[in-house]
């Protein structure tokens, strides 16, 4: 089993900020308080994919969001989603 990713951590706010940058779409959101039981920090270590695959994730978060929309956006037009 392999972590894939930046091994960098993103906040939900980065998040919604780097989709409604990408997209021009803006996100209908609060901001409230951490739930019971919220995990504070999660992320993974991907060292392992890093040295036995030889690959590391280096596309931008908003590169990456841009292209997740267009293809969502496809899906709805032909009536998938």
């Amino acid at each position: 089993m392999f972590n894939i990713g930046t091994g960098k951590g993103t906040s939900v706010l980065e998040l919604i900020n780097a989709f409604e940058k990408a997209t021009g779409v803006k996100l209908n959101y609060q901001i409230v308080g951490r739930r019971a039981g919220d995990i504070e920090q999660v992320w993974g270590n991907v060292d392992k994919a890093n040295k036995v695959l030889g690959w590391k994730a280096d596309t931008p978060m908003e590169d990456v969001l841009a292209s997740a929309w267009k293809w969502q956006c496809v899906l709805r037009e032909k009536g998938i989603m």
